[in-house]
Order: C-alpha cells, then structure tokens, then sequence
C-alpha cells in the first residue's frame, strides 16, 4: 500500500496524524509504528522487571526469612507481579499483533468488515481493531 519505507521516516516533533493527509498513508503508519515500538519497549523492560522481582521474592521466601505475616505479605506479592506480568504478556502480544497489522498494511481498517477505524479511534486506542461502532455491537451482545 505505501509507497514510502514507513520505517525510515523521519517524523517531525509533536507530529500527530491528521484527517487532511491520506488515510494511512507512510507517516501515519510511520507515527503508529513508532508509539507501539516505543510502548512494546517500555513493557517489555516492565515485564522483565517484574519477573525478576517475583524470582528474586522466591529465592528469599525459599531462604526462610520472616513470620507469617511476612509469608502472607509475600505471596500477596507474588500473586500481584503475576497478574500484572500476565496483564503486560497480553499486551505486548496485541501490540505484535498491531505491528504486524502494520507491516501487511491492514493497520486502521476493521479486521470485521475492512472499514477505516478512524484516526480518532486510533490515537485514543492504537490497538483497536474494529470500528466504534462493530465494538459497540459486540460489547451489547455480550451482556
């Protein structure tokens, strides 16, 4: 679809998607590439931190240190870290998931119908993958 390499753009600061440019045309996909390389980064780092923290809290729990209540206040811990590593799993999958959208140019269009999401949709919520209107759809379907 694009002509230009969106990945060798240079964008300039504070640069933002606007509705007069083309609908995902090269700095658009170059400005989305960019945020959910920069975001997958920033969680990737979170996810390792956060892994290292929960093995670094068994070695100590395996060492014997503390009472009860700091068994109880380890384990809290522990179930904590593995929530919130599961939660930053799942987003980095839907943020490869984006990419790959991305690279075979079906990024912004709804994986439903094939629709534009919209460039408003997708600053608030770059994931998405369906129109507003399709997520409202299912979301009433569900309850």
């Amino acid at each position: 679809m694009a002509k230009k390499n969106f990945k060798n753009i240079e964008l300039p600061p504070k640069y933002t998607p606007k509705k007069s440019e083309p609908y995902m045309c090269p700095e658009h996909l170059a400005y989305f590439y960019q945020l959910l390389t920069a975001r997958r980064e920033k969680l990737a780092n979170e996810h390792n931190e956060i892994l290292q923290d929960v093995r670094v809290a068994e070695k100590s729990e395996n060492d014997g240190v503390g009472d009860d209540q700091d068994q109880a206040t380890f384990e809290q811990e522990v179930t904590m870290n593995l929530r919130m590593s599961e939660r930053n799993g799942n987003l980095l999958r839907k943020i490869d998931e984006a990419l790959e959208r991305i690279e075979n140019g079906t990024f912004g269009y709804s994986d439903i119908s094939g629709e534009e999401i919209g460039l408003q949709r997708l600053m608030a919520r770059p994931l998405a993958t369906k129109t507003i209107e399709e997520q409202e759809e299912i979301e009433k379907n569900e309850k």
